[in-house]
């Protein structure tokens, strides 16, 4: 092997995950894959080559709210008739290319471990061969959920004003820094009645992680309160397609230019 080869394989071991951003939230209802698809549409429009992988596998719904209705998914790479790269498929008028996971189908807690290891480091080397991969982690804590966000670039943890989704967020935090303590972890604000309340959210999980973990995860951003979320998503379409105007749409697009002006 030339020592170009050797180069080239060297750079792209180093490449893997640098290029990813894992959404989580400690329980559900917060909005985290409604922000996953959004934030992949921004890091699109904005001239990255994006990939979606929806990492939810027992609720699985990235494709429920693109309107998708996919041949292929991750329950075909789990069964192994498929690679990650073949499961991809472009959403149509959006610009990036999502892998549709399968719901109804288990979690990835129930995977054996070396299933599961092996569909994290598929993904990592799948992910060079974009400019960014957005992974929508199942809602929870444990470690299946945890493990596919290892190697990302930067972990965005959505929470809400609402006290069960601060405790749950902080939880998540808590347990991934345990993990990682490197980690980039940061925190995303949904549904904030307006600016102010969103800080004010931040600044109690803040002082939080401050008292107990000596850690300061920053704020990547705060997603105010519209209605024009919950039309979109009953209408199956993204809301950068829907309503480009729209509040909370202007909000992901500032985390998305964030997110690439740190490249």
């Amino acid at each position: 092997m030339t020592a170009i080869s050797f180069a080239t394989m060297r750079a792209a071991r180093a490449a893997k995950g640098r290029n990813v951003v894992a959404i989580a939230s400690g329980k559900g209802g917060v909005g985290k894959t409604w922000f996953a698809v959004t934030l992949a549409h921004a890091l699109a429009k904005c001239g990255a080559r994006t990939l979606l992988f929806d990492g939810d596998l027992g609720l699985a719904n990235v494709d429920i709210q693109l309107g998708l209705m996919p041949e292929r998914d991750l329950g075909g790479v789990i069964a192994g008739q498929l690679t990650l790269r073949q499961a991809a498929m472009p959403v149509p008028g959006a610009g990036f290319d999502v892998i549709a996971g399968r719901s109804g189908s288990g979690t990835f807690a129930t995977l054996p471990g070396p299933l599961l290891t092996g569909l994290h480091d598929n993904l990592m080397t799948l992910s060079v061969d974009y400019d960014r991969v957005v992974i929508d982690l199942g809602a929870g804590v444990d470690g299946a959920v945890r493990l596919l966000g290892n190697e990302a670039r930067t972990i965005l943890v959505v929470t809400t004003p609402e006290p069960t989704a601060l405790t749950d967020a902080y939880a998540f935090i808590k347990l991934t820094h345990q993990d990682q303590p490197n980690a980039d972890l940061r925190v995303v604000v949904n549904m904030a009645a307006a600016a102010r309340e969103g800080e004010r959210t931040y600044q109690t999980l803040l002082k939080a992680c401050q008292n107990f973990l000596k850690i300061a995860p920053p704020l990547a951003g705060i997603i105010r309160r519209d209605g024009k979320v919950a039309d979109s998503i009953r209408n199956q379409t993204p809301i950068l397609s829907r309503h480009p105007n729209a509040d909370a749409a202007s909000d992901v697009a500032a985390i998305a230019r964030q997110l690439l002006a740190e490249s």
